[in-house]
């Protein structure tokens, strides 16, 4: 199961099919499709020589030229086509749509077509971005995409389809036909779970697949029984280039450290097209920054340079001195800017300390330790907003039901020093979003004298450093299922069961999956032979998106359950 092949051979399908010089025309949510898992270089070896947006009015005429249409089925990217075959730009028109479309749909592009210029007309399923060969995202981020609608367990209808559309195009492009399994108490998971095999029932020629012993699963999850994850600071290549600058669509915008050579200011992050960074990603800043030394000593050492290299500020000035490395490894070269810039963030904005609480919180409890830890962190001026309101945040879902909950004094103390409202209202939404009478599971293992001595005990196995303790939710959930132990009163079937060990996984969680989980979804396939995982997830967070949907997520609840303030609810004692 690998998500980047399977739109890759849709991709190289549509483009071989139609032989010739010839122009490929997209819409904006079929461009993130295609620029990630695919190079320009790459298409115009297919004899692809423009590429341009199918709502773009002022295209030039070039009836010489066949014309690839490669797009969602959505009504503007229908309109657009109509309007164009009213006055064709191109001599033939190939249609490729992401997903399936509308008969009506259909029927408007057949009315519109008086040329009799459109070929072809096909349904691809590559309707979904590949990020990693085991990861994928639906690209659904609100508030343009809302989850919600009036309260906590009330889809969004338009959303919903679009969620239910993606889904069913990952199971087609890994030809999959899974048993459906879903998060017991998350209504949204059961009502995608129920919509998704009705669709697969409604299908059926589509998911007619050759049967296989062990029949594939379809785990759908909700990021509301783990909202930890993606609020701690990551130390892992991918995932912390996601936390700290952002990775949109594989690529990442570097103009605001003011980086001056051009081919710096944008950087693309691609396993695809960029070895290093395939080799790399999983590795904690410690062991990247050693890899690039090795490359920078093997370039060295073949031009005999003398200067003495020990850290990422040499690397820089190396970089400076021998202009010709640059040319001959500017894939490296991003790479020693991206890591630098990394190394000069943690040191400036305080991250160790902070992490370091972070993970505490995280994974054990301790109040007295964390809260004097974190009133001396509240304090330290090299911490900015968003992370004090991170650590705030983690301290009031670890102590939400603690007698000893100091959350309206630290609250208290943030105002004080200045914190905006809007910002200190992150710590009463998460609480209304994903606290603990929201949550199936008990996520810190603190409900009950069994589970408090278990944690105790928790993360000292095999831990690789004091950042890195935490283990995301979804790697108990996934080992559990792999070894044929996870109960089916937490995550039920949707129809007919199975008690066979699953070989095949698809993991989808909705309200977002994180980099951080992917990587243990990586470590569990490489430790699991016969064992493949896939993940996905309405989007990809990181802390400041999480944060943005939640808040707007909460912001459309009108139900009274979720009328009061959450911090109104919560176990709190002053200290005197």
């Amino acid at each position: 199961m690998d998500v980047i092949k399977g739109v890759q051979f849709y991709l190289n399908k549509i483009v071989q099919e139609v032989t010739g010089m010839k122009v490929l025309l997209v819409d904006s949510e079929t461009t993130p499709i295609i620029s990630i898992v695919i190079t320009q270089s790459q298409l115009l070896a297919k004899e692809v020589y423009l590429i341009d947006r199918v709502d773009n009015k002022s295209r030039e005429k070039m009836k010489h030229l066949k014309c690839i249409v490669f797009v969602r089925p959505s009504p503007e990217s229908v309109q657009a086509l109509v309007e164009e075959f009213r006055d064709p730009s191109y001599g033939d028109y190939y249609l490729y749509f992401s997903n399936a479309i509308k008969k009506s749909s259909l029927e408007r592009l057949a009315e519109a077509d008086e040329y009799e210029c459109v070929r072809e007309v096909q349904e691809y399923f590559a309707d979904f971005l590949a990020v990693n060969s085991d990861l994928f995202s639906l690209n659904i981020t609100s508030p343009a995409n809302p989850l919600f609608i009036e309260n906590s367990s009330t889809w969004d209808s338009r959303t919903f389809s679009r969620v239910t559309e993606g889904l069913l195009s990952v199971l087609l492009a890994l030809k999959k036909k899974p048993l459906i399994r879903y998060a017991r108490t998350s209504s949204l998971a059961k009502k995608l779970a129920a919509e998704v095999a009705y669709q697969i029932q409604q299908e059926g020629p589509l998911f007619d697949f050759r049967r296989t012993d062990t029949p594939p699963i379809l785990l759908i999850l909700d990021r509301r029984n783990d909202p930890v994850t993606p609020l701690l600071q990551q130390w892992t290549y991918q995932a912390m280039v996601h936390e700290l600058f952002g990775i949109t669509n594989g690529r990442v915008d570097m103009s605001s450290i003011g980086e001056s050579r051009p081919e710096l200011r944008e950087i693309v992050l691609s396993p695809e097209t960029d070895p290093f960074y395939k080799n790399n990603m999983y590795l904690n800043l410690g062991d990247l920054g050693a890899n690039i030394k090795s490359y920078v000593d093997e370039y060295q050492s073949k031009h005999k340079s003398s200067m003495n290299i020990e850290s990422i500020a040499d690397m820089k000035k190396f970089m400076e001195d021998y202009p010709e490395f640059r040319k001959l490894s500017g894939n490296v070269t991003k790479h020693v800017t991206l890591v630098g810039e990394l190394s000069r963030r943690v040191d400036k904005e305080g991250l160790l300390a902070a992490s370091e609480l972070e993970q505490s919180l995280a994974v054990s409890e301790n109040h007295n330790s964390d809260f004097k830890t974190l009133q001396k962190l509240l304090g330290e001026s090299r911490l900015l907003d968003e992370e004090k309101i991170r650590l705030v945040i983690l301290y009031a879902l670890r102590y939400e039901k603690s007698s000893s909950n100091q959350t309206v004094v630290l609250v208290e103390a943030l105002r004080k020093s200045g914190m905006p409202e809007k910002k200190l209202s992150y710590i009463d939404t998460i609480l209304q979003y994903a606290g603990a009478d929201v949550r199936m599971d008990d996520l810190f293992a603190n409900q009950d004298i069994l589970a408090r001595t278990k944690n105790v005990f928790k993360g000292l196995k095999g831990v690789e450093n004091v950042y890195t303790q935490h283990s995301p939710q979804v790697v108990t959930v996934l080992t559990d299922f792999i070894k044929g132990k996870l109960k089916t009163d937490n995550y039920p079937f949707i129809e007919s069961g199975s008690r066979d060990k699953p070989q095949d996984i698809i993991v989808f969680m909705i309200g977002g999956t994180t980099f951080a989980e992917a990587r243990e979804v990586q470590r569990l396939n490489a430790s699991n032979p016969g064992v493949r995982i896939v993940l996905g997830g309405t989007t990809i967070h990181n802390s400041v998106s999480f944060l943005r949907e939640a808040h707007d997520s909460v912001s459309r609840w009108t139900s009274k359950d979720s009328a009061s303030p959450a911090l109104s609810r919560v176990k709190t004692t002053r200290l005197d």
